[in-house]
């Protein structure tokens, strides 16, 4: 009888089972993704051509995972040999299964010229997108036979999480296999993909070693926890509008959400209208209404977005300007918006000013206070609920960029009280612009509020978000 050297969980055994070409098993802590991951590329390797790399952003923390390949793979196969220089494993059969890394965005041009029928990143969500889809272009055959696919693990969090949240948890259905059709030359190619859900309580071996881990990851501040334990995409370590909350029951009776159903706006209420200038990156413009309370609501949005995230569609100011009159003139013909705009725009290094460009379509700026702190503040202070659950700020729900960047962006590691720049903060910059030139004071304590939590104890009376309340 043949010696089982390892032998896969339930959801271990659908990830490694499914034939899409892009597979994610990710959600919270300890649900077995990087034992998986390391024992995926074993099920080619009797194949000569076959090639797999097994990607982490650094190499130091790699090493786990190479210390668990030497345990497995030496088992299931004594005359593999590891190759400590090269961070690669050579079979019997003359297949290879590389360890890499990408620790800077230009390290994806390491891997330009290889092909690799198998690739596999651990935890993604601290890969960028360029770095991800860059891979594509480098996943396919050394010859027949082979099974071409990308598969990746990973949790709530990190520079990725954004990106990450919007290809796979927002878009997908988990187990529903997604499929992208894309024409090229007239032929149409077909490209699928699928998620697998993983918590910590689909990994019954863990949990019998080691009992009190629910416990300890139960201890974690509230972000982590609901991240780490449940899986909760909305929330993770290191995001900055903790407040943020997106729930579709709540969006007509206004409370305890941030995103709202449209309604039509008074024509008495003040009207503005912000950009962020971008164009390798994406431009954002924002279309806003203030009520009598001084409360601010996202009627619209022009982002300028290609499919793939925080790519700009390279417009330039003319045809900016020529895209917000015609919005204006179909959905605000009379109403008057003052323009609150990056200070940047006003700059005249070369020729005339971007401003400049505006105002020649009729499209006028002036330049909002782009003091970064300050505004950081003033983004917590409208996103703060009160007593009633109902905050300074709402967002109308088909505002997809808005709805989607603002709870993913995260603190910068060097400044650490300011948002990551890198990160996709194009609208959060031209809101901030906007809640600058209308400042409120800071809020009392009320609403939700984090309070210290002990887990062991008796569970505290909590909202329907699982915050206590002040």
């Amino acid at each position: 009888m043949a010696k089982v050297i390892w032998t896969p969980q339930p959801k271990q055994r659908i990830f490694l089972s499914r034939p899409e070409s892009e597979v994610f098993y990710g959600g919270a802590a300890g649900g077995g993704k990087s034992d998986a991951i390391i024992v995926r590329p074993l099920r080619q390797v009797h194949i000569p051509h076959f090639r797999a790399i097994i990607f982490r952003k650094t190499f130091p923390e790699a090493s786990q995972l190479i210390d668990r390949s030497l345990e497995l793979y030496k088992k299931a196969f004594p005359a593999a040999k590891y190759n400590d220089n090269k961070h690669v494993w050579t079979f019997p059969s003359g297949a290879k299964v590389y360890f890499g890394s990408m620790q800077h965005k230009k390290d994806r041009l390491k891997y330009q010229g290889k092909r690799f029928d198998e690739i596999n990143f651990d935890e993604l969500t601290h890969f960028t997108w360029d770095e991800y889809s860059y891979m594509f272009s480098r996943n396919r055959p050394g010859g027949p036979g082979t099974h071409v696919s990308i598969a990746a693990t990973g949790n709530p969090g990190g520079i990725g999480h954004g990106w990450v949240k919007q290809r796979f948890i927002l878009s997908m259905q988990p187990f529903k296999r997604y499929i992208a059709r894309v024409k090229v030359a007239g032929r149409e190619y077909v490209k699928d993909r699928v998620f697998i859900p993983a918590t910590v309580f689909d990994n019954p071996i863990l949990l019998n070693n080691d009992p009190n881990y629910i416990a300890a990851l139960a201890q974690l501040p509230e972000a982590e926890r609901k991240a780490l334990l449940f899986g909760d995409w909305n929330t993770f370590q290191g995001q900055v509008f903790v407040e943020w909350r997106d729930d579709p029951t709540h969006y007509k009776d206004r409370q305890w959400t941030h995103v709202i159903s449209p309604f039509l706006v008074p024509r008495e209420w003040k009207r503005f209208r912000t950009l962020d200038w971008g164009y390798t990156r994406p431009f954002s413009v924002g279309w806003w209404a203030m009520d009598h309370d001084g409360r601010l609501y996202r009627e619209r949005e022009l982002y300028g977005c290609t499919n793939e995230p925080d790519r700009g569609l390279r417009w330039t100011p003319g045809q900016v300007a020529e895209k917000i009159k015609e919005i204006e003139d179909k959905y605000y013909k009379g109403i008057h918006f003052r323009g609150i705009a990056d200070p940047a725009i006003f700059q005249r290094d070369t020729g005339e000013s971007i401003a400049w460009t505006f105002e020649n379509y009729g499209v006028y700026w002036e330049p909002g206070d782009n003091k970064r702190i300050p505004g950081k503040m003033q983004f917590h202070y409208r996103l703060t609920f009160d007593e009633n659950g109902y905050p300074m700020m709402y967002s109308f729900s088909w505002n997809k960029g808005f709805n989607r960047t603002i709870p993913t962006l995260v603190y910068d590691d060097h400044d650490v009280e300011d948002v990551d720049t890198s990160g996709e903060d194009h609208c959060y910059d031209e809101a901030r612009y906007l809640f600058m030139d209308n400042p409120i004071p800071a809020p009392p304590s009320v609403g939700i509020t984090e309070q210290p939590y002990n887990p062991l104890d008796t569970e505290p009376v909590r909202d329907h978000y699982g915050f206590m309340r002040a």
